[in-house]
């Protein structure tokens, strides 16, 4: 938990070890899935859900919660179902078949999360960096961080900010993928870089053996903020 309130409802579940146990690439994708929610009024969202989306739904349930919508990262299949490697990933399409609840998407992304999980743009709720998506009485803030993505955005509530595959706690997501941008991504992560210490870093995958762990000790050894200068940055990862 990343506050000691008790309202705060937050959980961090691992693809292949918390759900998914038989699924094969799930446990090699090692996917990290957040739920985050107000413990007063039973409202709960999932940040990222796909493999097995309905042992996630029973999760938040089985927990007294009630799913009241989808904050998503960004379109990669492993985030939000679709179609990779040769799989068929369930994501938000099989999700609301289940429940009718928006999914909550940056702007820049829609068209690609459209595309990828086949859900069409009724269910999207378009934001702008800053905006706020209210769960019951917590608030979560998106922040728009491209890079990754065009329309990666990372998510804070209170002193936790989940950062998808913008920022991990060893290393960044990918700039050599379809919709990538190696400059954006400096500017993103030199945002990121800027929060508070005490902002607790939860990933979009398990590449490290902490699941999470505090901004102040990613910067100690996370070789992807070392540069300070974009010139450099791009000359280390901008091939």
């Amino acid at each position: 938990m990343p506050s000691e309130e008790n309202d705060l409802y937050f959980r961090q579940l691992l693809s292949g070890q918390d759900f998914a146990r038989d699924d094969s690439l799930a446990g090699q994708m090692v996917n990290f899935v957040y739920a985050i929610g107000d413990c007063s009024t039973g409202e709960c969202v999932l940040v990222d859900p796909a493999y097995a989306v309905d042992e996630l739904i029973d999760v938040v349930e089985s927990d007294g919660m009630r799913l009241t919508g989808v904050l998503a990262t960004h379109y990669h299949p492993d985030h939000i179902g679709g179609q990779m490697m040769g799989y068929r990933i369930d994501g938000i399409a099989r999700l609301l078949e289940r429940v009718d609840v928006p999914i909550h998407v940056n702007k820049f992304e829609a068209p690609w999360v459209e595309r990828t999980s086949g859900v069409g743009a009724d269910s999207l709720v378009l934001h702008e960096d800053g905006d706020v998506v209210s769960v019951g009485k917590i608030d979560i803030k998106c922040l728009h961080t491209p890079g990754h993505t065009p329309g990666s955005q990372c998510f804070c509530v209170r002193n936790a900010l989940v950062s998808g595959d913008t920022l991990f706690l060893d290393g960044c997501g990918r700039t050599d993928l379809p919709g990538s941008d190696a400059e954006a991504m400096f500017e993103s992560l030199r945002r990121l870089d800027a929060l508070p210490d005490h902002t607790i870093l939860f990933p979009g995958h398990r590449y490290s053996a902490a699941p999470a762990e505090p901004l102040q000790d990613v910067r100690r050894h996370n070789f992807v903020l070392k540069p300070t200068d974009k010139a450099q940055w791009l000359s280390i990862f901008g091939s």
